[in-house]
């Protein structure tokens, strides 16, 4: 349950609760792609943190919308909203380029994002480019991370990188690899995690864990860019499938 809010700088924000259905994770793989998309230079609407008041959900007379509302004291996560913009629908021109649609696919492919489909693209159009919305549903593993073995799933070809929407004009996946391969280094992941608030970290997991915890997402994506030739193997095959 995604909300407009006016932030305290007058600006627009689309505002993910943590509260709703989701749940926190959502936000974590909402931030944590997002930035990664923005370090390969993808368009990604600025990312901010939402403080949200107690007293918001007390002016809230839908008991729908109080509940969240109320769970969603504190942190939360927003995305500057995009006057203007449109739905990205790939019947209709413009189309991103071969070397923007590889990088988008394979980059979703990264972060195992299931949610970039023709039926929900989660593109917008905006001054002459595409950008990059609502990363909620990447990093899917960490909704079932066993404490025993945090790497699982870093190995995974996602073979759910078929039903991209995209993936008709990604011609260029190898050149997008390289890419990616350069950008995402240690240190950017390692930047990256670090700014997952730990109050998005406390709900279902134990206490003693939860420190760890973004070191452990650091470590899944190290782990997850040294198996970049199993997802873009995956890619390059259900590419050639679809051409």
């Amino acid at each position: 349950m995604p909300a407009l809010v006016e932030g305290d700088d007058l600006g627009l924000y689309v505002v993910k609760l943590r509260g709703a259905g989701q749940g926190s994770k959502a936000l974590v793989a909402e931030l944590v792609a997002g930035e990664l998309a923005r370090e390969l230079g993808l368009a990604v609407p600025e990312i901010v943190f939402i403080e949200l008041d107690r007293r918001l959900a007390a002016s809230e007379p839908d008991p729908e919308l109080l509940r969240p509302l109320e769970a969603s004291t504190g942190r939360n996560l927003g995305m500057d909203y995009l006057p203007g913009s449109i739905t990205f629908d790939p019947v209709v021109a413009p189309l991103p380029n071969e070397t923007m649609a590889s990088l988008i696919v394979l980059f979703d492919a990264f972060v195992m994002n299931v949610d970039r489909t023709a039926r929900n693209p989660n593109i917008l159009w905006w001054h002459g480019r595409p950008w990059l919305i609502d990363h909620g549903a990447s990093l899917y593993f960490h909704h079932s991370w066993r404490p025993h073995n945090r790497l699982e799933s870093s190995v995974d070809p996602f073979v759910e990188v078929r039903d991209h929407v995209l993936l008709p004009w990604a011609s260029e996946l190898r050149g997008a690899a390289a890419h990616l391969q350069a950008r995402i280094t240690p240190e950017v992941i390692d930047r990256i995690t670090q700014q997952i608030p730990l109050s998005w970290l406390t709900i279902d997991t134990d206490p003693a864990d939860v420190p760890q915890m973004t070191g452990d997402y650091a470590a899944w994506l190290r782990a997850r860019t040294a198996a970049l030739h199993v997802f873009l193997e995956e890619a390059e095959r259900v590419h050639a499938l679809r051409v």
